[in-house]
């Protein structure tokens, strides 16, 4: 426990940096392009990283299973690297579709079209899963930290660089770019400092032969990422297409300030998943505790937006979002049942029910997706917000009723063993 609080330390204090620095650019963009402008922006960012999350498998955690072993991390690092190369050639042909027909469906202007493809190759170009799960492997919380945090000081720079001399939307998705890149460089950098990394073991055979099962593990946690991704970015380019543009960049405002605790729920999964992958036996007792204390601060985190946030949106990004207050304050709730839920999930991942996990974040997921045009028709921003802390509360009480079933699936085996085992022979 003493090693998991350190390390959610080193992730928060980069999360603390990268949210600081983040107001920076979201008060430049929001106020140099203004509600429609933004809008646009929202929707290329978006795009980018649904294309990435979609097309993207969860590296990470295929490094920090397989890589645990005696024999190192090179098996296991081979077959990441052979996964995101996979991930590029994908995400590249879902960009060149998602882009041809956003004319059909996103309020996107004409001239905005290649910009937003050239966001999504550079977004896929710098995926950096297989180097964040080296670090997390050995522990190096603080190496990762540090170099993470060169995104949210270049994104920062950038954004002013582009409120002075190029006050478009295409300045600031060269900004976020920007940021992109240099902390996908910086982490491998780091980690090929920290770890020897072997080119030669690149292969999509290996580890799947060694180990059984590894394409169910790598397909569950692929879908499971993609449907995280669903729920927020896909989110605001469903939004844009029902509302248009204002409401894009409206959502996505209420989203960033209110969903930090949606961040902050990823960062404690990020951290708690190599514990109870290397602690089988005191998993659950991990897990709980956690949960425990999320929930405090789940608790204030939602007071804080309740009491504050009118005042945050208004200073930050100009009065023009102070209409998204309520739909900010319902995503906080989200986030806060999303904190709460970070370590039941990983919880049911690390034991190998990552399939169990991807079911029962996928439906209510996708039922939120489905209802979004009647939310919003009934209550425009706030009804879209409805839908998310629907989805969240839904699947934190299927992470719950799913690991109470393990549990007692356990208790029950446990409870037969001794009778089903033959007598032992006389001495």
């Amino acid at each position: 426990m003493r090693r998991l609080f350190r390390n959610i330390g080193w992730l928060l204090g980069g999360r603390g940096v990268n949210a600081a620095l983040s107001l920076v650019y979201l008060a430049l963009a929001t106020r140099t392009l203004g509600l429609d402008g933004f809008g646009y922006f929202a929707l290329i960012i978006a795009l980018g990283q649904t294309v990435t999350g979609l097309a993207n498998f969860q590296t990470w955690q295929f490094v920090v299973k397989w890589g645990a072993g005696s024999d190192g991390p090179g098996e296991a690092t081979g077959f990441a690297i052979a996964l995101d190369i996979m991930s590029v050639a994908l995400g590249a042909v879902l960009a060149a579709v998602l882009v041809w027909t956003a004319q059909f469906w996103l309020p996107l202007p004409d001239d905005l079209l290649w910009v937003a493809f050239g966001f999504c190759i550079v977004s896929l170009l710098s995926i950096r899963a297989t180097p964040t799960g080296l670090l997390r492997l050995r522990f190096q919380y603080g190496r990762a930290t540090a170099a993470e945090a060169i995104q949210p000081v270049v994104r920062a720079s950038g954004a002013v660089l582009a409120a002075l001399f190029m006050p478009t939307v295409l300045g600031f998705v060269l900004a976020w770019a920007a940021a992109e890149v240099a902390v996908a460089v910086a982490l491998w950098i780091v980690a090929a400092w920290n770890e020897k990394i072997d080119l030669s073991q690149i292969s999509l055979r290996r580890i799947p032969r060694d180990h059984p099962g590894a394409w169910r593990f790598v397909w569950s946690t692929n879908m499971t990422g993609s449907l995280n991704v669903g729920a927020k970015q896909v989110m605001i380019l469903l939004v844009g297409a029902i509302g248009g543009e204002a409401f894009a960049g409206g959502f996505r405002v209420a989203s960033q300030l209110g969903q930090a605790l949606v961040q902050l729920a990823q960062t404690v999964s990020k951290a708690i998943y190599p514990e109870l992958v290397h602690a089988q036996e005191d998993a659950h007792m991990i897990a709980r505790r956690m949960a425990n204390i999320a929930l405090i601060g789940g608790v204030l985190a939602v007071l804080v937006a309740l009491f504050g946030g009118r005042w945050a949106l208004e200073t930050i990004a100009g009065e023009d979002f102070g209409v998204v207050y309520w739909a900010m304050v319902i995503l906080a709730i989200a986030g806060a049942i999303e904190l709460v839920g970070a370590s039941l999930e990983s919880l049911l991942v690390s034991a190998g029910r990552a399939g169990t996990a991807f079911v029962v974040r996928a439906v209510p997921t996708l039922l939120a997706l489905a209802l979004l045009n009647v939310a919003m028709d009934w209550n425009g921003l706030k009804g879209a917000a409805f839908t998310v802390l629907g989805s969240s509360a839904l699947a934190v009480v299927g992470f719950w009723v799913a690991i109470l079933s393990m549990q007692q699936i356990r208790i029950t085996v446990a409870a037969t063993e001794p009778a089903n085992k033959p007598p032992k022979p006389d001495s």
